[in-house]
């Protein structure tokens, strides 16, 4: 089928761009689309337009086979089957809001138009539970005057990946999720990934509702997990002796729960986890049913910047100096969307800390955009140099093997703040203090009066 199908891809986005490099990896003809002629121009140099592992080494092999343009029509003409990975933002609501789907469908069903055959349309962008029937369907009919059926096909068919390991987790998804207006368009859509895939995923393919449902649902269990862990955390912030690591790899073990995301450590952020763990709680308010779980991950989640906030007020008063180490939301990546490096920087400094932030890739924005009493450094040792306590917040490997006396030296602060426990205690220097929040009881000790 390779040798046959072209493929088309909207977006060349954090996903869009390395989608299109994988498919062309396994032999596809693809054509890129994307708003932005900066973006085009990398493509069609062979540059990486975003930052991600293993996407620049498939772009350089590949590049007879990929092309990029700023025109639609260009792209559908071209093709038999179109992904569309565009933003669907959230609304004030934490509904998603598909303005900039519904505009490239229009895009695509004009062009269709003026072309014959079949062509299958398929969404990947995140999409509330509804949407492609009663949204993307009628939008996509009436641009193309042909009616979804035996010329036209429309799938819902989202990733699951993660942001530093995108095309690791498109080449080897556990789940393929296909949501489909018909068996031809979901067969037509499984026949890519079966021919893309190195993994041996299980395919799910439904009607278009249950697999909108079904994408934010596994997220927001995802989220569940991650706020139960900090949960058990907390718990041993204040159990002499206990130990988050020990507890959470035991519950693991047990095959009902698995080990992925059952690490107690700080909030989840990034572009997906807040936004449709809020989505899905207020999809169940729109429809009349309950989400308690949602909306108690929620709350579970924003309380774990308060931990640490209490763990640096245990060891600094406000004025003093205190270096965040992380901005991104994960290592691996640039991107700091819902970065709860920026939250906790943001309350430190709202409680009188001075405080610096740092990251190996991601930058918190330009001289005048952070919170009064927050500055940027460009490096770790700059970061920490005079200040008296470090958070870490993105478990880098910098951050977890290069805090030692050895490298650090006269430069480490008095006190080290180790959400993650990553930290080797013994590689401190002996007049550092460390407190690992989740491990040890830390706050009772503090209570009783006992030096941490």
């Amino acid at each position: 089928m390779t040798d046959d199908l072209r493929i088309s891809v909207i977006g060349l986005g954090k996903l869009g761009a390395p989608m299109l490099a994988v498919l062309a990896d396994k032999g596809y003809g693809v054509v890129g689309v994307d708003l932005d002629p900066a973006v085009v121009a990398s493509v069609n140099a062979g540059r990486a337009p975003v930052a991600e592992p293993g996407l620049q080494e498939r772009m350089d092999a590949n590049r007879s086979r990929m092309r990029a343009t700023t025109d639609v029509a260009d792209a559908v003409r071209d093709t038999d089957l179109t992904f569309m990975i565009v933003p669907t933002p959230s609304a004030p609501d934490h509904t998603f809001l598909n303005d900039c789907v519904v505009a490239a469908l229009k895009e695509v069903g004009a062009a269709l138009r003026h072309k014959d055959g079949y062509h299958n349309v398929v969404c990947t962008s995140t999409v509330m539970p509804g949407a492609t029937g009663a949204v993307l369907r009628p939008v996509l009919e009436e641009a193309s005057g042909r009616v979804v059926g035996d010329t036209l096909g429309l799938c819902y068919n989202p990733e699951f990946i993660a942001l530093g390991t995108v095309v690791r987790d498109m080449l080897h998804p556990d789940m393929v999720l296909i949501g489909e207006s018909d068996d031809r368009a979901g067969t037509m859509l499984e026949s890519v990934h079966r021919s893309s895939v190195e993994s041996s995923p299980q395919y799910h393919r439904m009607n278009w509702v249950n697999a909108e449902l079904c994408k934010i649902a596994v997220n927001t269990y995802v989220t569940t997990k991650i706020s139960y862990a900090n949960m058990i955390a907390d718990l041993c912030d204040h159990l002499p002796g206990a130990d988050a690591n020990v507890v959470t790899r035991a519950l693991g073990a047990d095959s009902r729960i698995g080990p992925k995301y059952i690490r107690g450590a700080v909030a989840y952020g990034g572009p997906c986890f807040p936004r449709d763990n809020k989505a899905f709680a207020a999809l169940a308010r729109g429809l009349g049913a309950r989400a308690d779980l949602a909306e108690a991950t929620d709350r579970i989640n924003d309380h774990q910047t308060t931990r640490l906030l209490d763990a640096v007020a245990s060891l600094a008063d406000p004025g003093a100096v205190v270096a965040v180490l992380g901005i991104a939301y994960k290592p691996d990546t640039p991107v700091h969307e819902a970065s709860q490096g920026l939250t906790l920087a943001t309350e430190l400094a709202a409680r009188g800390y001075a405080v610096r932030l740092t990251d190996p890739a991601a930058v918190a924005g330009p001289p005048g955009t952070l919170p009064a009493g927050v500055s940027s450094a460009a490096a770790r040792d700059d970061a920490l140099r005079g200040a008296e306590v470090c958070v870490i917040m993105t478990p880098w490997a910098e951050y977890r093997e290069g805090l030692t006396a050895e490298l650090c030296g006269e430069g480490m602060p008095a006190a080290v703040v180790d959400p993650w426990r990553v930290v080797d205690a013994d590689a401190l220097p002996v007049t550092t203090t460390l407190v690992r929040p989740g491990m040890g009881g830390w706050r009772q000790r503090v209570a009783d009066g006992v030096a941490v």
